[in-house]
């Protein structure tokens, strides 16, 4: 009867996560894609954007980056604020914020109004992507949460591959009803923004217990494989922000994705830039090329993530993705003219993309129950300060070596002391490394 019994709540788990999948992957991966096209289309306006402004490779560096910089300083309490008022409310004010303030970037005219548009922007944005992971986590056991999460974080690629897509179509439409190409992918590329918060708002539930779409025997399915993940992972956190900041893992992981999206930001705020003077192509063109990378990138991600599940220690991922990364940003920075540079800044965009969801599965364990809202803030708030370090370390270089190359190349350091800190964290840190026990998700991922 006992055997029964579990296979008929097997079942009901394996439905109710099913549905789960169905009904909040698409929504919330389609969310960040817009959020990331927001953030990151000033890459494919830069170029006629700082001709018309008259900005400096340096300026456009830094504004590039003071996004990130409002973003990381409010990512905790941005996730606190989300414990009190819920997912749904405050995912869906986020994003109408967020898409304001990006359609008002075609108000810029000066340096200062640049970077003060960028400013708010991080601070209307800050919250969504870790505020979503820790939702994920609250609705995916640890066995299938890399694959769940590669599904919602694959909007990264596929936001290149939107934004490749519309880049030369928005700035064809240079002088369209007054406007120039850029504000025109300014204010095309935010509306979706405001449309999609009205979406999060009427069909996002808070949690399992309040999905109307689940049957009640799938929600105590669910409820009880997440808690039976917390009995293995230890004590359940409450949310108090000091469990957060006193767990030292928290931080190492921290410093890795400071380095991990220092490295990705300074290049995908220069790649158009660069591809276009290695390879000689338009701006149309190169558009084009970072697309197909992007659904390359997007079949790794998923690729990686579903190896990763079937692992108990998916930081080995990891460590030889930072690896690889490194080997390709010395590649790119000693042969950055020409197909050579071009293929090996794409070999390090595809190895970013392959280890995200082993990555991503990692930080969404360090911490237990609801201090891991907290404990993913921090940790992508230490991150979003290496985006901002990142551009301006590009423009900052461009300026003072006339080039590229040697920023591009001197991105293989953090990529190797990436490595080396997620090669220690794993051995030194037992519970995190082995992720716990073997659940029934882990059972049948396992086969």
């Amino acid at each position: 009867m006992a055997a029964t019994t579990e296979a008929g709540m097997n079942t009901f788990l394996q439905s109710g996560l099913r549905k789960a999948r169905w009904r909040l992957l698409p929504l919330l991966s389609i969310c960040y894609l817009v959020a990331y096209m927001d953030r990151a289309n000033i890459s494919f306006a830069a170029k006629t954007m700082n001709r018309d402004l008259h900005f400096s490779p340096q300026t456009y560096g830094l504004g590039a980056g003071l996004f990130f910089l409002s973003y990381a300083l409010l990512e905790v309490p941005s996730n606190r604020l989300m414990l009190r008022f819920g997912a749904r409310r405050w995912l869906s004010r986020i994003m109408l914020t967020w898409g304001l303030i990006a359609g008002a970037m075609v108000l810029v005219r000066s340096v200062h109004e640049f970077y003060g548009a960028r400013l708010l922007l991080g601070c209307a944005e800050a919250g969504y992507f870790p505020g979503a992971l820790y939702f994920l986590s609250q609705w995916f056991p640890r066995a299938t949460r890399g694959r769940a999460i590669s599904w919602f974080y694959v909007s990264l690629p596929m936001s290149t591959i939107v934004m490749g897509s519309l880049a030369g179509a928005l700035l064809g439409l240079d002088g369209r009803l007054g406007l120039r190409g850029w504000q025109w992918m300014f204010l095309v590329e935010a509306a979706p923004a405001v449309v999609l918060s009205a979406v999060i708002w009427f069909g996002l539930p808070d949690n399992v217990a309040s999905a109307g779409w689940l049957s009640r025997e799938e929600r105590q399915a669910i409820a009880d494989e997440l808690e039976r993940d917390c009995m293995v992972d230890g004590e359940m956190s409450e949310g108090k922000i000091w469990d957060a900041l006193r767990n030292r893992r928290v931080w190492v992981l921290g410093v890795v994705y400071f380095f991990e999206l220092g490295m990705v930001y300074a290049m995908t705020f220069s790649l158009p830039i660069v591809l276009g003077q290695s390879t000689g192509w338009n701006a149309a063109q190169v558009g084009y090329l970072i697309a197909w990378t992007g659904i390359a990138g997007a079949a790794l991600m998923v690729g990686g993530a579903w190896m990763s599940d079937r692992s108990l220690r998916p930081q080995r991922y990891v460590v030889s993705g930072f690896v690889l990364i490194g080997v390709g940003a010395l590649a790119a920075g000693l042969h950055l003219n020409g197909w050579s540079g071009a293929g090996a800044m794409l070999f390090m965009m595809l190895s970013f993309y392959s280890i995200q969801g082993p990555m991503l599965r990692v930080m969404t364990a360090i911490v237990p129950g609801k201090g891991a809202a907290l404990a993913i803030a921090c940790a992508n708030m230490c991150g979003m300060a290496g985006g901002f370090v990142g551009p301006y370390w590009m423009g900052w270089m461009r300026e003072v070596t006339g080039g590229y190359a040697f920023g591009i190349g001197a991105l293989c350091v953090p990529m190797l002391l990436a490595a080396v800190l997620m090669a220690w964290l794993m051995r030194a840190e037992s519970r995190i490394a082995t992720l716990g026990g073997v659940s029934a998700c882990e059972e049948e991922a396992l086969g």
